[in-house]
């Protein structure tokens, strides 16, 4: 299974830069409370267990996808501390 036999490039861009409102629109697994948990509260982090199934044929994606999750999640992390004092 292809990531991009099956999304473009353009969702790719999107899941890096706005993975909420990506993964609302797009054609992703959803459901269960796991999942809106991720979705609320570490979105990045979601998109890289999502992309977890596209190792075989993409694992470059996949590398690339966690580092967007730890660079990502942790600067919303540390803006929202910076806006809170």
């Amino acid at each position: 299974m292809d990531f991009f036999s099956q999304h473009g490039t353009a969702v790719l861009i999107f899941l890096a830069f706005f993975p909420r409102l990506t993964l609302l629109i797009a054609s992703f697994a959803t459901g269960g409370w796991l999942w809106w948990l991720g979705w609320i509260f570490a979105p990045h982090l979601l998109v890289a267990i999502l992309a977890l199934p596209y190792w075989d044929s993409n694992p470059v994606l996949v590398i690339m996808a966690w580092m967007f999750a730890l660079v990502g999640t942790s600067g919303e992390t540390e803006t929202a501390m910076k806006s809170i004092r």
